[in-house]
């Protein structure tokens, strides 16, 4: 982009400077007036452009860097298994990242499972597509359900493009949430933790080619 500005303003100033000049209050003036907010503007769009790509990577690394923290936390020599994007229909809706030991899925945990979304969502939304998601898997009785559409409830907040959501499956069989490096909650219900991830990771899942590209197989 800036090159593309900088070539701009160099014909800008082309234009603007006459084949021969003609007199200093007269066109060559207006010329050199139009040559030097041209740098000007040169000037301002590569300070702008570099500051925002700066500010950027610097969200970028504050969000990512403590996630991988927590999941090397739970999930020991943890290693990237897969990843893909989720999209509906034509809109991207998140990246999916899974992380398991030595990056092998033995379809138990501990694992992780990394989202970074791509759009702007609502958190209830969030939660009442996973509680759908899981009575696809089976059975759910109402109770649990309610339940667990209220843990979530409380879990999910409204994301924009870039925010990440973590949730980790321990060893024991808890869930745990991170939302943009910060711990959100943890779920201590085999059950939950079982019906949530296989969401994604069952051979039952909504989205088998997404299950695939987490698998590494897709």
């Amino acid at each position: 982009m800036v090159i593309k500005m900088y070539g701009l303003c160099r014909q800008l100033r082309a234009k603007s400077l006459p084949m021969r000049p003609e007199s200093a209050s007269g066109v060559w003036g207006f010329s050199m007036y139009s040559a030097s907010m041209a740098a000007k503007m040169f000037s301002i769009i590569l300070f702008v452009s570099l500051s925002t790509s700066g500010l950027t990577m610097s969200k970028n690394a504050v969000a990512q860097e403590p996630d991988a923290k927590h999941i090397s936390n739970y999930v020991p020599n943890a290693k990237l298994v897969g990843k893909g994007m989720f999209s509906y229909y034509f809109w991207d809706v998140y990246t999916g990242e899974l992380y398991a030991p030595e990056g092998e899925y033995a379809n138990q945990p501990p694992f992780a499972l990394k989202l970074t979304y791509q759009r702007d969502l609502e958190g209830k939304k969030i939660a009442q597509r996973s509680i759908d998601e899981m009575k696809k898997q089976g059975d759910l009785s109402a109770d649990d359900s309610d339940k667990w559409l209220s843990l979530m409830n409380r879990i999910f907040p409204d994301v924009s493009e870039g925010d990440v959501i973590t949730g980790i499956a321990t060893k024991d069989g808890a869930s745990v949430f991170y939302v943009n490096g910060e711990k959100a909650d943890e779920i201590e219900d085999k059950v939950f933790t079982q019906r949530f991830f296989d969401i994604w990771l069952s051979d039952k899942t909504s989205e088998p080619k997404f299950r695939k590209k987490l698998l590494g197989s897709g």
